[in-house]
């Protein structure tokens, strides 16, 4: 595991209380791209999906906004892109 991915575990873990957590970098997908990984590390891009009673009753946008929210300080300093699914329970 990478520090970025652990990082985001943690608050996403701390702020959510997810009942599901996945987790793909999928910075090896966007070599070439801007923000692509710069130093061969990887850890620019990733593939999130939560599932949390955090999201019940909230729209799509409120829902990545407080994924971003948490997040805020990873995206400022490396990652470049998260593609984000966010359910609450019982969604499909």
């Amino acid at each position: 595991m990478g520090q970025y991915r652990d990082r985001i575990i943690a608050k996403v873990t701390a702020g959510l209380a997810p009942a599901t957590l996945d987790i793909h970098d999928d910075s090896h997908r966007h070599a070439g791209h801007t923000g692509d990984n710069p130093d061969g590390n990887g850890e620019t891009h990733f593939k999130v999906t939560v599932v949390s009673a955090a999201f019940a009753g909230k729209s799509r946008v409120e829902r990545q906004r407080l994924v971003y929210g948490l997040l805020a300080d990873e995206l400022k300093e490396r990652i470049h892109a998260l593609e984000l699914v966010l359910r609450a329970p019982g969604e499909v």
